[in-house]
């Protein structure tokens, strides 16, 4: 997602690193850290570990590109003229460790949503002020979108978390015109009494800014908006998702946000701030850097990025 609209505000002035939480993350996944410098050493052109260490915001506010145009020849998101209130939701769970644990994925923006900008820029209460119902998100230079990403990436976590008996809900599933706006996509994952909820983006910083990271909620008590329940529980997922991300996608933490821990705190989020279930957002690369859309665009490695995500979660359903 880019850093403008709804939930893409630019991030905060940087704060000094908090030692214990830097500390909690690298005791999480050593192994998949040290793999990661390893995997960095022998010569992947994947990193270039020369980030300048600032946000680079871009605005997603130019014209939006027609899902149809996309850069790898996948199945395209299907869109319809009537929105749905109903979130999409899995098969019958099959037996497995995740058996009676429910999961909603929520795929950030809408492939229709380019053809709504009048619907998705009224103004929703998300506790501590108010924002757009959503945006158009961002996408690659050649035209691959961030909300075709998102879909195929929900689809593939879809089908390894049900294979462990999860039940599985989407928020939306190109199943509707527009939408949901970011508060309805946090009232979906609290009426289904969610254990987990992950918000799927990437991002559409400046060329040179690259990696991933997860943003978690802060404490926020104002308004309709109390974070406080799921602080604790929300990080142990993120780090949990931080982690196993990194051992199967081979990716870097963002070299531009969370001082190289892959974790960023936001209270300005409407998806976080309303939410009263453990839940977390991931920017999986950054769509404007060619060396990260190049992994973005990439089927094999949205199925890496697909299963670390969901390993992430099932660890932490697990404990």
């Amino acid at each position: 997602m880019s850093y403008v609209g709804p939930d893409f505000d630019p991030p905060q002035p940087r704060r000094s690193r908090r030692g214990p939480f830097t500390v909690a993350v690298a005791a999480l996944v050593p192994g998949a850290l040290a793999g990661w410098l390893v995997w960095q050493a022998v010569g992947n052109d994947s990193g270039d570990g020369g980030g300048s260490g600032k946000a680079g915001p871009r605005s997603s506010s130019s014209a939006p590109v027609s899902p149809s145009a996309s850069a790898t020849g996948d199945s395209k998101p299907r869109t319809s003229a009537i929105p749905s209130p109903t979130p999409s939701t899995s098969r019958p769970a099959a037996s497995g460790p995740l058996k009676g644990k429910v999961v909603v994925i929520d795929p950030g923006h809408n492939p229709g949503n380019f053809q709504h900008t009048s619907e998705i820029s009224r103004q929703v209460d998300i506790g501590t002020n108010r924002k757009e119902c959503d945006t158009t998100g961002t996408s690659t230079n050649a035209g691959y979108t961030e909300a075709q990403f998102t879909l195929d990436v929900a689809h593939r976590m879809r089908t390894i978390l049900e294979q462990q008996g999860a039940t599985v809900k989407f928020t939306q599933d190109g199943d509707r015109a527009w939408g949901p706006c970011v508060d309805e996509r946090a009232r979906i994952g609290n009426a289904a009494h969610a254990d987990a909820v992950v918000s799927l983006h990437a991002d559409g910083s400046s060329a040179g800014n690259r990696g991933f990271h997860v943003i978690l909620p802060g404490a926020v008590n104002e308004g309709a908006a109390d974070t406080r329940p799921i602080v604790t529980s929300s990080r142990d997922l993120g780090e949990r998702i931080a982690g196993l991300f990194v051992r199967e996608t081979g990716s870097a933490p963002s070299n531009y946000v969370g001082d190289g821990t892959g974790l960023v705190v936001r209270k300005d989020l409407g998806g976080l701030n309303l939410s009263t279930v453990p839940k977390v957002f991931i920017e999986c690369g950054n769509m404007r850097d060619s060396k990260d859309a190049a992994l973005l665009t990439s089927g094999a490695w949205r199925q890496k990025a697909a299963r670390g995500i969901s390993e992430g979660i099932v660890s932490f359903l697990r404990g």
